[in-house]
């Protein structure tokens, strides 16, 4: 290496290597470690290989991350290891840092598997609020002493071996290079270190659930590094959950809900996990067939640009004529807004209410989530995207928690990628349902769309066959849309709607099978005068989807106006399905009108505005949480709320649901495991 017949490397980028190739060395050493101490499901080392795999992936993120300071700091004149004292000294000091994190981090990530069976994440920052107790715990607990011995230790080896390390490369030749040469090695080698960090080829980088696509807890956290899941937990690291507001509100939710009483919990049992475990029996008189079941999740498929409630531009005529052939909800609300928040109250039942810029789904420590798909015994469950779960941690979501799920995706496909978002709608539906024609088994799938999102593409292909159209600006705008290209792209998405339904339609499989549809969001916007004027100022618009159930062979078709969300889709479908299933969550079978007549209601939280609200029975009570700001306004017309609601116990009823509605649900979050 750096010989006159070999490749000529500069000694900076030899240092580079091979501290990079120690500290890599170091972290699989360490993950064999934590195999081998807590190994007490007896899994095989070729059993874990892939877990092992995958972790090395991970290592090689926060090695890279070395390598790369190491890179750009060597490259400044000032700072060269090899040429100047100051740069030797610098890079003994960044390579000893590094291992002393290496070893707390690893030291306090041991200590707390040992406790919890999880990876170190960033809850563990909230013991500082309470530190003496904490420092106590720790000191009667762990063996502090040695372990600050082996930290001291530890740091010690490794800034030893660095300088062994640098010392050896310092003696060697270095070889003369151009400097466009050098410039040629840096941006190589920058290249080759930022492909680590980002840990794959691909749209989407490395991500902690990648693990949990391994379908095993222990699996997970042997691939996982201490880093990886510390730092991807911190911004969550405030997300929790009061139980003595938890228990306040579970009574006052128990009519709408069907909750237990905590308070007859048996002993030794959790009061809130009994308070909220609700099985539910199958409905009788069940089909001698099951039924097919396929969910469609809409991208912001909102109300008012629809053509259900009588928008002029008549976008989804199509989808007008399933809803007036199938069970339509027509005062369904997604518990959020955003495509990763209305994913995960699809399938967990629970709304996502993770004050942040980011979502539950990205959340660690919420990566375990009941769900009643698995109910769905012996079915096949598949999951359909044209583009990649990746985004917002959504496939570690469900592979880790639906059993046996088969993920479709762009690589899955012979259509071609059309956008950023993979194929179209429409050969997403077509190659659904290309594999779904050939079960045997029933089946449960979802299906999520994308094409009516930004860029809003047309493919080519489809342009003989939809015909997009223009309209003035004036019309988009009272019409609740902002350009041409939006407008189409809705009115492409019933075109989508239509191909699979006939395509559908002409396999055996149609007459057997439940079609769900429900947006995952809506879009706010200007209603105008389709929705009371409250709908507009208070932001309903963002949330308002429809929500169509659609089987001609076997449900009679009705519209139902009441107030419901994507929280109820699951618990409707066991029921129509005549399965029993265990409810741990908020959702509820809307055609159980028996127990929950009267009742029906919307809960909606709105992260950007920090705010959380019911729609039920006419009105929408929302509540401001930082301020405590509360509004009430109709649902139902624009006359002003009267003074004997605003002032009596209408308005009380629903801060009390909204308030525990709140509370239960970041209890859920955490505590619904699968």
């Amino acid at each position: 290496m750096g010989t006159k017949a070999g490749i000529k490397i500069p000694k900076l980028i030899r240092l580079i290597f091979a501290m990079g190739i120690i500290f890599l060395l170091i972290m699989s050493l360490l993950r064999l470690f934590l195999f081998i101490s807590f190994n007490k499901q007896g899994h095989s080392f070729s059993d874990l290989l892939p877990a092992f795999g995958l972790g090395v992936r991970f290592d090689l993120r926060y090695v890279g991350i070395l390598c790369v300071l190491l890179l750009i700091t060597g490259s400044f004149p000032f700072l060269q290891p090899f040429r100047r004292p100051a740069g030797r000294k610098w890079a003994i000091f960044l390579m000893g840092l590094a291992g002393f994190l290496v070893i707390f981090f690893y030291s306090v990530d041991f200590a707390h598997y040992s406790y919890l069976s999880q990876r170190l994440n960033a809850s563990v920052l909230n013991y500082l609020a309470d530190t003496r107790i904490s420092a106590g715990m720790i000191w009667q607990t762990y063996p502090v002493i040695r372990i600050l011995l082996l930290l001291l230790a530890g740091t010690w080896l490794v800034v030893k071996g660095a300088k062994y390390v640098y010392n050896r490369i310092r003696r060697q030749e270095d070889p003369v290079l151009k400097t466009s040469v050098r410039v040629t090695w840096f941006i190589i080698i920058f290249l080759l270190l930022g492909l680590a960090i980002f840990g794959r080829i691909g749209q989407f980088p490395l991500r902690w659930s990648d693990a949990f696509s391994l379908g095993n807890d222990y699996k997970a956290n042997i691939s996982l590094n201490p880093f990886q899941s510390f730092f991807s937990g911190l911004k969550f690291r405030h997300a929790s959950f009061d139980e003595a507001k938890v228990k306040k509100a579970l009574p006052q939710l128990a009519p709408f809900f069907g909750f237990n009483d905590f308070t007859a919990a048996p002993a030794g049992t959790d009061p809130l996990a009994f308070a909220v475990r609700r099985v539910m029996p199958a409905r009788p008189g069940g089909p001698a067939t099951p039924p097919n079941v396929v969910v469609v999740i809409c991208e912001s498929f909102s109300g008012y640009k629809s053509s259900m409630w009588g928008n002029p531009l008549n976008t989804t005529p199509f989808f007008n004529s399933m809803c007036q052939r199938g069970i339509f909800f027509d005062h369904c609300f997604t518990p959020s807004y955003g495509t990763a928040r209305g994913v995960w109250a699809t399938i967990t039942g629970i709304p996502d209410v993770a004050i942040s810029t980011s979502t539950s789904s990205r959340n660690p420590s919420a990566v375990d989530q009941h769900t009643i798909i698995n109910d769905f015994s012996g079915y096949d469950k598949m999951y359909f995207l044209g583009g990649s779960t990746s985004w917002a941690n959504i496939q570690g979501m469900l592979t880790n928690n639906i059993k046996g799920l088969k993920i479709y995706e762009q690589e899955n496909f012979k259509a071609p990628k059309v956008d950023v978002w993979g194929i179209s709608d429409k050969n997403l539906f077509l190659e659904a349902n290309n594999v779904l024609k050939q079960r045997e088994k029933p089946f449960f799938a979802v299906i999520q769309t994308a094409d009516n999102h930004r860029p809003y593409t047309i493919p080519a292909e489809d342009r003989a066959a939809f015909h997009s159209i223009t309209v003035s600006q004036d019309s988009l705008q009272k019409c609740g849309f902002a350009t041409n290209d939006e407008m189409n792209a809705f009115r492409y998405t019933d075109f989508s709607f239509r191909t699979f339904i006939e395509a559908a339609a002409k396999e055996k499989y149609f007459d057997n099978t439940i079609f769900l549809f429900v947006g995952d969001h809506g879009i706010p916007g200007d209603a105008g005068t389709m929705f009371p004027r409250a709908w507009t100022d208070l932001w309903l618009t963002a949330e308002h989807v429809p929500l169509l159930v659609y089987s001609p062979k076997l449900l009679a078709p009705r519209r139902i106006t009441k107030d419901c969300s994507q929280l109820d889709v699951l618990p409707t479908l066991a029921g129509l399905c005549h399965i029993s299933y265990l409810n741990t969550t908020l959702g509820r079978d809307l055609l159980d009108s028996a127990r929950y007549e009267g009742k029906a209601l919307s809960f909606i939280f709105n992260p950007d505005q920090e705010s959380i609200g019911v729609v039920h029975n006419g009105y929408f009570y929302r509540l401001q949480l930082k301020t405590g700001k509360e509004e009430m306004v109709s649902t139902v017309n624009n006359d002003p709320v009267p003074d004997s609601v605003l002032n009596g116990p209408r308005k009380k009823e629903l801060r009390q649901l909204t308030e525990g509605i709140y509370q239960t649900a970041k209890y859920m979050i955490l505590r619904n495991k699968k």
